[in-house]
C-alpha cells in the first residue's frame, strides 16, 4: 500500500464478525486498488476481531472504540483515523459491486463543486424481491431538500441516499461529523447539512453554466453500485421507533429544508416511527404540524393515512411486489428503462 491511500473506506461494526467480514472483502476487491479499510469495532469484539483476521490484507486497519455509542460515533471516529483525501462510507451489512471508488472518484474529479457528495444507486434485496434505489436522479431547478424526501408515488425511493452509497472528501465528513444522538436517517441529516452551508439544499439543483456554483453539491452515480441487504429478519436501528427524538430533530432541522421537504418527512418517516402507537392524539399532532410548518400535498397525505392504518409488514409486502416487478420489466428493456431513469 502507499504511504497515502487515495480512499479511505470506514466501516463500523459491532457483533457481526460475518457480515462485517462479507463487507470488508467487498471494499478490499476494489478495482481501485490504492484504498485503505479502517473497520471501526464499537466497544470490545473479539469475535469480530479474530474474524477479521483471516482476511490477509496490509490495507486493512481494525480501531476499536472503548464503548459502545453506535454506528455515528464509529464513523466518525474512522474519519478521524482516516489516512486520505476522500473517505467512502460503508455499513457492515451492504457489499460494494468492484468498481463502485473508481466510479465514484471520477465523478468527484470531474465535478463542478470543490466539495462533491458523490453517490449512487443501489440494488435493494429484500427477502421477496429486488429493486433500484432511487428510482431517479434529481431534476435540474428542483431544490435536493425535495428530491431526498419528497415522495411521487405510493413508495419511498423516488429520491434517496443511503450511507453505503456516499463518498466524499475527508475534510468534509470532519468539518461536518454525523449527529451521535441521532437514530433514523443519519445520512439525511448530514446530508442536508453539508448542503445547507451554501443553501444548496433549500435552493436548486445547479445547472452547469447557470452562474455561481455551490461549494458542497450532491453528484449521483447513475448505475448501481451497492448491494444493500435489506433483510428484515436481521434486527435493524432503523427498525425501532423513538419517534419523539426523531419529531424533535426534524424541527431542529426545519431551516435545512423546504417547507414541502419538512411536511413530507413528517408525514412519513417520523409518522412511520410513531404509528405503532395507534394514539390519536400523535396522529392529530403530527398533521397538525404538517400544516402549520410545512406544506403537505395530496401523496403526503396519502402516505400519512397508510402509515397510520396499514401495518409495516403488508406495507412492505406490496412495496416489493410493485418495486420487483418494475426492475422485472426493466430488465427486459434495459436501454428503454434506463432512459427513462434519467
Amino acid at each position: 500500500m502507499p504511504t497515502k491511500p487515495t480512499v479511505s473506506v470506514v466501516i463500523p461494526t459491532r457483533n457481526r464478525p460475518e457480515l462485517v467480514t462479507r463487507a470488508a472483502s467487498s471494499a478490499l476487491a476494489q478495482t481501485l486498488r490504492e484504498i485503505e479499510v479502517v473497520v471501526v469495532l464499537d466497544g470490545p469484539d473479539p469475535a469480530t476481531r479474530a474474524a477479521l483476521s483471516t482476511l490477509d490484507d496490509s490495507r486493512l486497519r481494525v480501531v476499536q472504540r472503548p464503548e459502545s455509542g453506535g454506528a455515528p460515533a464509529a464513523r466518525n471516529t474512522g474519519v478521524r483515523e482516516a489516512a486520505a483525501e476522500w473517505t467512502a462510507l460503508l455499513d457492515d451489512d451492504d457489499e460494494w459491486l468492484p468498481a463502485k471508488l473508481a466510479t465514484q472518484l471520477d465523478l468527484a474529479h470531474r465535478s463542478q463543486h470543490p466539495q462533491p457528495i458523490v453517490a449512487s444507486r443501489l440494488l435493494v434485496r429484500t427477502p421477496r424481491a429486488e429493486f433500484v434505489l432511487p428510482r431517479r436522479l434529481p431534476g435540474p431547478g428542483e431544490p435536493l431538500s425535495e428530491y431526498l424526501t419528497v415522495r411521487h408515488g405510493l413508495f419511498h425511493g423516488e429520491g434517496f441516499i443511503q450511507t453505503s452509497t456516499i463518498l466524499a472528501r475527508t475534510e468534509l465528513f470532519r468539518r461536518v461529523p454525523f449527529d451521535e444522538g441521532l437514530r433514523r436517517a443519519q445520512e439525511l441529516d448530514w446530508t442536508l447539512r453539508c448542503l445547507a452551508q451554501d443553501g444548496a439544499g433549500v435552493g436548486a439543483v445547479d445547472q452547469v453554466g447557470a452562474g455561481a456554483v455551490d461549494q458542497v453539491g450532491l453528484v449521483y452515480a447513475p448505475d448501481p453500485l451497492v448491494l444493500w441487504n435489506a433483510d428484515e429478519n436481521r434486527p435493524r436501528i432503523s427498525d425501532q421507533s423513538p419517534w419523539r427524538s426523531q419529531f424533535e430533530w426534524l424541527k431542529r432541522s426545519r431551516p435545512l429544508m423546504t417547507r414541502r421537504a419538512y411536511a413530507a418527512l413528517l408525514m412519513s418517516v417520523v409518522s412511520s416511527m410513531a404509528a405503532p402507537t395507534h394514539d390519536p392524539r400523535v396522529f392529530a399532532a403530527l398533521l397538525r404540524e404538517a400544516w402549520r410548518n410545512g406544506r403537505p400535498g395530496t401523496l403526503d397525505h396519502v402516505t400519512f393515512l397508510q402509515v397510520w392504518l396499514v401495518p409495516t409488514g403488508l406495507r412492505r409486502r406490496v412495496r416489493d411486489l410493485a418495486l420487483g416487478r418494475r426492475r422485472a420489466r426493466e430488465a427486459r428493456q434495459p436501454d428503454t428503462a434506463r432512459a427513462g431513469a434519467r
